[in-house]
């Protein structure tokens, strides 16, 4: 009987949560609102009864006897060897808290799940989703990039997690590419995340729109309300072929690939898989990103180059969180 988990991504809006067998097939995916505003405690018991609750209707068609753990993908500062998480960002009131005991303490009284909690953090578990089920399946080294709210990143090496000697590799959402700039997030000047997280990345946008804005549909599709103008509605206008909102695209695809530039100097990965909601642009994005990159490595670095999107979209996060079980990342 193929080896089956549960794999769990906490967000600060929802937790996914979905049991997948080793092959790759998902029999059944859920999700649940965090309500984080309740604090850590209800939260951890949301965590426990899901993974109750999941395994007790997997339990009834798979072989208990085959099931290899539960993973959670969980964000902020994840340290793997003592089972803490520390301050997430979108989880009020966290700071430092020990995420997988009050895990299995939660779990415990249900003997099926007397298992292995593989603990990751969420990029992480998204990126290892996308090398073992996803766009990374071919790719033996990758960085994938997750362009949202924030700017996150996972590595890929030699078909293995690289998380580094202290568990932070791959935050390229904190690589500066403008350190002179105008650009301040998290107290740092100039970082990728502070130039095209979302809410900078419209920003942007309207600073370049605001001066004509007769001459770009923009306006028009977000209804002169600029408050809600959102990367959609730049991605609709470029693909009606809006100047301004093309010029939008190419300015944030280049400076993702400034960034993705200083990647390959430093550790000769040459693929890019590109995920979250702003990666919904396909090309829009890619194409310039590509472009910047090679425009700012040596042509000796070029053989390979690739950026390309991830083909899991919001589950990559379950899905990878459950081949933590399996392959052990």
């Amino acid at each position: 009987m193929s080896q089956w988990a549960i794999g769990m991504d906490l967000g600060g809006t929802a937790l996914k949560a979905a049991v997948a067998v080793r092959d790759g097939d998902v029999l059944f995916e859920e999700s649940f609102p965090t309500e984080a505003l309740r604090g850590p405690r209800a939260v951890l018991d949301l965590l426990g009864g899901a993974a109750s609750e999941l395994y007790r209707r997997a339990a009834s068609r798979l072989d208990p006897a085959s099931f290899s753990g539960i993973g959670l993908g969980a964000p902020g500062a994840v340290d793997r060897l003592k089972g803490t998480l520390s301050h997430p960002p979108n989880l009020p009131g966290w700071e430092v808290v020990e995420l997988r005991r009050e895990l299995q303490e939660r779990i415990a009284a249900d003997p099926g799940l007397s298992c292995p909690v593989q603990l990751d953090n969420d990029a992480n578990a998204a990126a290892y989703g996308e090398a073992v089920y996803g766009a990374g399946r071919s790719f033996p080294d990758f960085l994938m990039v997750t362009l949202g709210t924030g700017v996150g990143g996972g590595i890929i090496l030699d078909r293995r997690l690289y998380r580094g000697p202290n568990g932070t590799a791959g935050e390229i959402g904190f690589m500066i590419v403008d350190y002179a700039g105008s650009s301040l997030h998290a107290g740092i000047r100039g970082t990728l995340e502070g130039l095209i997280g979302k809410e900078r990345m419209v920003e942007m946008a309207r600073r370049m729109i605001a001066d004509h804005p007769e001459r770009s549909l923009v306006a028009d599709l977000c209804h002169g309300d600029w408050a809600s103008l959102s990367p959609r509605h730049l991605e609709t206008a470029a693909l009606d072929g809006d100047p301004a909102a093309l010029e939008v695209w190419s300015r944030v695809g280049s400076i993702l690939g400034a960034g993705l530039a200083g990647v390959t100097a430093l550790m000769d990965i040459r693929r890019f898989v590109i995920g979250g909601g702003i990666s919904a642009a396909g090309e829009l994005l890619f194409k310039p990103a590509l472009a910047q990159l090679r425009r700012s490595t040596l042509p000796s670095m070029h053989e390979g180059l690739a950026v390309v999107g991830a083909e899991l979209g919001n589950r990559a996060g379950t899905h990878g969180a459950a081949a933590l079980c399996f392959e052990g990342g």
